[in-house]
Formats: structure tokens, C-alpha cells, sequence
């Protein structure tokens, strides 16, 4: 009969720690949280010292019940909810729930869930750490504080149902001044000049860039066409020679494994994946996976952490494997990398639990998504311990001698790079890495006998910084010690879903409603959408972490100015109007034409004659292209599990559907519909089944 009652937050680890901790070993799940602050109403008592009132969350009288009786039967309780603040405050709360103040409890965590970690840890049990729960007690009131006090301004002053964060608005923040950064950007103009030589014994002509005036020390500026056709004019009767060829090796730094952040990015940008997938798919790679002839076991260690430390552990085992994977001088000589000051050491980086589990041997236990994900992670973490790339750089001068000219004549550049030594690269390459290779051709010194064959001279204009992706906006936020590894997605999650932003492909686009309340948020509450004031409440957190800083400290400095702004905002800040968007659907029951609103689930469409009429209906996006059964528009659907199909807007009459996406090119054979799959355009019309190339699209679809 079981003696201890260990209690989890995911009902997914409960098998696979069962199996590692034996049969005197009961595991639960507390499935979250347990207690939160109740919904109804802001739940603070402002006037006893800001003391939280914490009710147990509706639904989950029936577990605790559960969870007091095993308690009641164990002669100790493990408490092993994750390993961060969240996870540290769940424990403190099931204490409360469960009554397990009298109770032989103790606190356990693993950073994963592997046999050794998980052992390990029940020999180190240790007990709640307050600070830790204060620190998270903090975030939750000051949250709950902006929220409950500017979402109803919000309600009166734009429309119901918008809320305010205080993360989420500082990110909202960001994106509306890169906006305003972008719109306001004056293009300046610039040319850039090249010279295309032939070398006397050579086959291929050499492509070289024009540098400056010799001697200038720096790279000149072609600014106007003028300029860039007088330089054409005394270059095109010039002699052209190799004035210097130097050669150096340059080291390129292996990676630092991920942390949250990076994952989050570099997910986004070489898997295309939004980082609420991204967390997602890695939380099941934590919890555990099925692996044939192994159970279930967590393949990767906890994701969410800033720390890049690696266990000593895993540091030998990496050594081992790569020694005798690629060579003991593909091992990096490097010890622990050194990370930024900021970062709270106590966690590791997020890494396989084995390296010794590559993505190839466990592919087939994987869903695509996770192995996808997986095979990234691995392969980061792998190229981490792995020695510098080396790359052999080379530099050519070329110097142009104008038959008339009073100066030294111009400089023109021919850089040129391979790689000597692949190190790091031999696993891994960052999604934006455009380091591309290229060598001089063997034939070409400082001897070579130049001739010049045509000068290439282009207009371009300066470029506005991008606009955020989910990518560059969690980079944004971590670089700025904007929120933590936990509120990332979640972030960028909520204001999508309230439609402050929306998609343009990957780009991060405001919406008018999103523009309405950053104008409010901005006005009225300068300092909670300062993203140095933001960061500045971070730090102060991580005082109440170590000890430093007591929590309602902060609480107190913080809510009488909250408190006096949204009076004053109460009173002076008029009303916006922000108008839904008219569609061409007639509402069936009035005639009027019917709106889009944005509701919990996404778009859907209703009559603005509310409250007279309530007539609403599903909204369907439209692609552009004509059922080639009814000739009524094609539109973008989902199943009940998500996943997206191309339906007829006439349905149920006509019963067209297609997973793969209809093109607007037509069938040359017999005039159909082509349907995009992969590479290729295969024709709807099974009888025709013509298949042909899919042209370039410039503009990356996502």
C-alpha cells in the first residue's frame, strides 16, 4: 500500500512518475492551480495591508476532495509542481487547500522527468521557499490591480469586453511606436557601383564593389544618380589592378543552448511555428512522450527558464557523445558559457535529457510538430558543446586608375569566405543565417592582368526598421527584462485574441481598436506602458525572489497611483468610437448589412441592429476564388479540432470541400480549379489530372 502522496501539476507526468518512484510512491495531479483570486471582483483588501483573498477555482472541489483523502491515508506528501515561481506558489496554495499545515509535507523539483532526476530529488526534499511564492503573490496582485481597475475604463470609454495587462500593454506599446517609427521613416536615397573584370586567364569575370577614393579610410557614399555617373565617367577609361590580397581565419562562436526565449525565436523563424505552439509542443516533450521500448519519458528538460547553465551531468555525457560522434577537435575547449547579469541562475538551459536520443532514432514515437521542435532543440544543444566554426577570410583590393584623374585613384573590394573548419556547423545553422560561402578563384594574385567589362550601378533607397513578429517582439521583450520566460506567449496570445494586433504574414500589425487603447493607455497611464518601468518592477521582483524586497512593499507603492490615474482618466478622457467593419452579407432577419465583431473564439458576424435584432452567424474569409461547382466564393474553414479545410460559402446546398489550398490559376487542360499541394498545382477535376509547376510567390504566405 502506497506510503506517500506525491502531488504534480499535469495529469500527463502522473504515469511516468509512477513508474520511476515504485508502487509506495501515490501520484496525483492538482491540474494547475488550485486558488486564484475570485473573478467577481478585484479580491484585494486594500484596506488591511493589500492582503490577497484567495477562493479555491470553480471545478476543482471535486479533486481536492480527492487529493485530502490520499492525504489523509500517506504518511508524507511530496509536493513537485514545477520548478519556477508559478509552480513554487501552487505548492503554497494546495498547503491551504488541502489543509496540510499539521501534515508531514515537504517540497521536491526536477528540471526533468528522467529516472535519475527524479530520484534524485526525493533524497533532497527541502521547504516551500516563501520568497519565491511572494514573488509570484507580487505579479499575481499587480496583474490583478491593472486589470480590474483600466478594463473597465476601457469598457466605457471604447467598448465592453477589452481588457488591459500590465505586460500586454507595454508589448501593445512597442508594436504602436515601431508603427509610428515606420510611418514616419523618410526613404534617403543611395547607389552602390560595381566594377565586372575579366582576368587574363580566366574564364569567369570577377565582380568587385566600389570602397571610396584611396586613402579616405572609410567606406564613401554614392548619394544621387549625378554622382554615381560622374564616378562612371572617370572610371571607365581606368586601369585596374590587384593592389593587396590578405588573407585571415575568422572564429564564429558556437551558440548558447536555448532558453525560452531563443526557442520561442528561433521556432518562429526556422519551423514557422507562433510561440503559443511552440510552448505547447514543448511541454509535451517535458511531460513525456511514448518512446518505443522505453515508456513514457520527458525528452527535454523544463522550458521555461532564461538560464543558459548546463548540468555537470549533461556536460560529460555531450563530451562523450560528441568525442565519439565527430572527433575529440570537434569538442569545445570552452567551460560554462557566461550569461547576462539579469538572468536568474536557477534553471539549466532547455536541452535533450539524453543526448544520446537523437531526432532520427526516436522519430517514428514523435508527432511531426514534435519532432520538428525536438531535432531543433538537440541539435542547439549539441552544437553548444561543440568547437567554433573557422572560416578562411579573404579580402581583395582592387585599385582603379582614371586615365585623367589628380588623385590616387578609387578602391574597389572583393571580400570572399570559406570554411575551414566546420565545428558547431556540422549540426546546427541558425534560420537567418546568411553567411554564404565563396572562394577566390586559384588563378587570381596580385599579378593577375585585370581589364574592365562593364560598370554596374544601382539605385536603392534606405529601409524602415521591420515591423515586430512574434519573433523579434520576444526578443524585444526579454532584451528590454520585459516580463519572464512564462508570459511570452501568453502575452502576444491575449492581445491577438483581443484584437489590439493582428497578422500580415508574420508581421504584427495594430488594429484601430488596438491604436484606441494604446492612445488611452499611453495618456492616462504613462508609466505602466514605460517599458523601462516595466523592467524596473521585473528587478523589484527579483529582489522579493532572493529575499531583498518585501512584496507588499511594492503593492504599496504601486496601487494609490494606479488608483488616482483611473480616477482622473474617469473624468477627463472622452468617449472613441471605434466602427465595426461593414461586410456585404444582408442579415436575413432586417436587411441591414451585417458587421464583424471579434468574440472569444475569433470573428463572427452580426446585425448592427443589436438590440432589436440579435441575429449573428459564423464569419467565413473569403479567398478570392469561385466554387467550381455553384460559382459562389471559396472560403477558409475549420473542423471541430482545428484544422483548417476550404469549404463552399453555399454549404450545406453545395457540398465542395478541399484540404489543400485552391490556387487562382486555372487548369490549362480543362479550365478547373488548380489546387496547391507542395511544389505543384494538381487540377480538381480528377478526370483531368494535370499537374504543373507552382510559380514563385514573392510574397511569403503564412
Amino acid at each position: 500500500m502506497a506510503k506517500y502522496l506525491v502531488i504534480v501539476e499535469s495529469p500527463a507526468k502522473v504515469k511516468t512518475i509512477r513508474k520511476f518512484l515504485g508502487s509506495r510512491y501515490d501520484v496525483a495531479a492538482s491540474q494547475g492551480h488550485v486558488r486564484d483570486l475570485p473573478k467577481s471582483q478585484m479580491g484585494i483588501d486594500i484596506e488591511h495591508d493589500y492582503e490577497p483573498k484567495y477562493i479555491t477555482i470553480r471545478g476543482k472541489g471535486d479533486l481536492l476532495a480527492d487529493l485530502r483523502k490520499r492525504a489523509k491515508k500517506a504518511d508524507k506528501v511530496y509536493l513537485a509542481t514545477d520548478p519556477d515561481r508559478e509552480g513554487e506558489a501552487i505548492s503554497w496554495h494546495l498547503v491551504a487547500a488541502l489543509s496540510l499545515q499539521d501534515k508531514n509535507t515537504a517540497r521536491v523539483t526536477f528540471n526533468e522527468i528522467t529516472k535519475n532526476a527524479v530520484t534524485e530529488s526525493f533524497r533532497h526534499p527541502r521547504e516551500i521557499d516563501m520568497n519565491l511564492v511572494d514573488a509570484q503573490q507580487a505579479r499575481r496582485v499587480l496583474d490583478r490591480m491593472v486589470g480590474y481597475e483600466i478594463s473597465p475604463l476601457l469598457w466605457t470609454k471604447v467598448k465592453r469586453g477589452l481588457s488591459a495587462g500590465r505586460v500586454q500593454s507595454v508589448a501593445l506599446r512597442m508594436i504602436g511606436d515601431r508603427e509610428d517609427e515606420i510611418s514616419s521613416f523618410i526613404p534617403e536615397e543611395y547607389w552602390t557601383l560595381d566594377a565586372i573584370l575579366n582576368v587574363k586567364g580566366e574564364k569567369k569575370p570577377l565582380t568587385a564593389h566600389y570602397y571610396g577614393p584611396r586613402g579616405a579610410g572609410k567606406k564613401a557614399e554614392i548619394h544621387s544618380r549625378q554622382d554615381a555617373e560622374e564616378l562612371k565617367k572617370a572610371l571607365q577609361s581606368a586601369s585596374y589592378s590587384i593592389q593587396e590580397i590578405k588573407r585571415s581565419i575568422r572564429e564564429r562562436k558556437s551558440p548558447l543552448p536555448f532558453t525560452t526565449s531563443t526557442m520561442q525565436q528561433e521556432a518562429s523563424k526556422a519551423l514557422n511555428f507562433s510561440t503559443q505552439k511552440t510552448m505547447r509542443i514543448a511541454q509535451q516533450l517535458y511531460e513525456g512522450v511514448e518512446i518505443k521500448g522505453q515508456g513514457s519519458v520527458g525528452i527535454i528538460t523544463y522550458l521555461r527558464t532564461d538560464s543558459t547553465r548546463i548540468a555537470d551531468e549533461a556536460m560529460t555525457a555531450s563530451a562523450e557523445y560528441i568525442t565519439g560522434r565527430f572527433g575529440p577537435e570537434y569538442l569545445t575547449a570552452a567551460g560554462q558559457k557566461k550569461t547576462n547579469e539579469k538572468i536568474q541562475d536557477a534553471h539549466e538551459a532547455i536541452r535533450p535529457t539524453d543526448i544520446t536520443r537523437t531526432p532520427a532514432s526516436i522519430r517514428d514515437s514523435l508527432s511531426r510538430d514534435q519532432f520538428r521542435l525536438y531535432q531543433l532543440i538537440w541539435n542547439r544543444f549539441t552544437a553548444s558543446r561543440m568547437a567554433n566554426a573557422k572560416f578562411e577570410q579573404t579580402t581583395v583590393k582592387i585599385l582603379a586608375r582614371p586615365a585623367k584623374a589628380s588623385g590616387e585613384g578609387f578602391v574597389f573590394t572583393m571580400p570572399f569566405s570559406k570554411v575551414a573548419f566546420d565545428g558547431f556547423l556540422k549540426v546546427y545553422r541558425p534560420a537567418d543565417d546568411e553567411e554564404s560561402e565563396s572562394a577566390l578563384m586559384k588563378g587570381v594574385d596580385e599579378n593577375s592582368v585585370l581589364t574592365l567589362q562593364d560598370l554596374d550601378a544601382k539605385q536603392h533607397f534606405t529601409q524602415p526598421v521591420p515591423h515586430y513578429t512574434e519573433a523579434s517582439l520576444v526578443h524585444a521583450l526579454e532584451e528590454q527584462g520585459i516580463g519572464r520566460p512564462s508570459t511570452y506567449a501568453p502575452t502576444i496570445t491575449t492581445i491577438l485574441a483581443r484584437h489590439y494586433i493582428t497578422k500580415d504574414g508574420k508581421n504584427l500589425v495594430m488594429t484601430e481598436l488596438g491604436e484606441a487603447v494604446n492612445n488611452i493607455m499611453k495618456k492616462s497611464f504613462p508609466e505602466i506602458v514605460d517599458p523601462a518601468f516595466t523592467a524596473n518592477l521585473e528587478s523589484l521582483l527579483d529582489g522579493v525572489a532572493a529575499g531583498d524586497v518585501k512584496w507588499k512593499t511594492i503593492i504599496g507603492n504601486f496601487y494609490p497611483d494606479l488608483d488616482a490615474a483611473v480616477q482622473k482618466a474617469q473624468k477627463e478622457l472622452e468617449k472613441v468610437q471605434i466602427q465595426d467593419e461593414v461586410t456585404d452579407v444582408i442579415c436575413e432577419k432586417c436587411g441591414r448589412h451585417m458587421v464583424i465583431k471579434y468574440g472569444p473564439h475569433g470573428k463572427f458576424l452580426a446585425c448592427p441592429g443589436f438590440p432589436e435584432c440579435r441575429n449573428t452567424k459564423p464569419y467565413f474569409e473569403k479567398i478570392g476564388i469561385a466554387c467550381p461547382k455553384c460559382g459562389r466564393d471559396i472560403v477558409i474553414k475549420r473542423t471541430m479540432k482545428g484544422r483548417k479545410y476550404y469549404g463552399c460559402l453555399g454549404n450545406p446546398e453545395c457540398d465542395f470541400m478541399t484540404w489543400a489550398k485552391p490556387s487562382a490559376q486555372k487548369c490549362p487542360k480543362c479550365g478547373s480549379i488548380m489546387l496547391e499541394k507542395g511544389s505543384k498545382l494538381v487540377c480538381y477535376n480528377e478526370n483531368c489530372g494535370y499537374v504543373m509547376a507552382k510559380p514563385k510567390d514573392k510574397t511569403e504566405n503564412n
